[in-house]
């Protein structure tokens, strides 16, 4: 069986420096993985792109997590969410300038890169067809980058807080809506963070004429790529 592959996942090599007491990095190299998808021509309305902090292995908290711009003159706390996602700051001062991004982990406990995930809807309502176009614009970003090769689109998963009572179902064109079933483990494969609650969305399993309804807003959409 292949080895599914489920994205958002970085798209480029990791970008992080240390330094005595903390980690960091160069906002200009920051900027320069960022304005790849900034500048890709082709259609995705229904992707996004964040800056993304993640613990190299479970050992490292999350908790207090903590990421700032500075430049010469100013600092910028910039919020990061449960999955250490932030958006980043395209400023033409900080590029100026040099400036750092900095977090208040030891050096080599937390990797930083760009990363690109399926958009949420606060209406918790998702098209099916919709869903398949969401996967079919991340794998041809990501091939666009040079990477997925040979993978094809398999689904989504929606990630929750383990602790949230969520669900989500499949509604077919008769009405009748079919719950899929909660799961645990990591937002995104490959983390080293796991205890979300998730749940896969197959295409195979589903017709694209119904919709997917969710009880409340995930964390993520990620695409299931096989």
């Amino acid at each position: 069986m292949l080895k599914p592959l489920l994205l958002g996942l970085a798209l480029l090599p990791a970008f992080a420096c240390a330094q005595e007491g903390t980690d960091w990095t160069a906002y200009r190299d920051a900027y320069r993985h960022m304005i790849w998808f900034e500048k890709y021509g082709k259609h995705k309305q229904f992707l996004q792109n964040h800056l993304r902090l993640r613990p190299r292995d479970a050992s490292v908290s999350m908790g207090d997590l903590r990421l700032t711009l500075h430049g010469k003159s100013a600092q910028l706390a910039l919020p990061l969410d449960a999955l250490g996602l932030a958006v980043f700051p395209f400023s033409k001062a900080a590029y100026d300038d040099n400036a750092e991004l900095t977090w208040n982990r030891k050096p080599g406990q937390i990797t930083t890169s760009a990363w690109v995930s399926i958009v949420t809807r606060p209406d918790g309502v998702y098209a099916a067809a919709d869903l398949r176009a969401a996967c079919e614009q991340l794998l041809a970003y990501l091939r666009s980058t040079g990477g997925a090769s040979g993978k094809r689109c398999a689904g989504v998963q929606f990630s929750y807080p383990r602790t949230e009572a969520a669900q989500v179902r499949y509604q077919g064109s008769d009405g009748a809506a079919i719950p899929l079933a909660a799961q645990e483990g990591p937002a995104f494969p490959g983390d080293a963070v796991a205890g979300f609650r998730i749940f896969v969305y197959r295409f195979h399993a589903h017709q694209d004429a119904g919709q997917v309804l969710t009880s409340g807003t995930p964390l993520a959409i990620a695409a299931l790529l096989e």
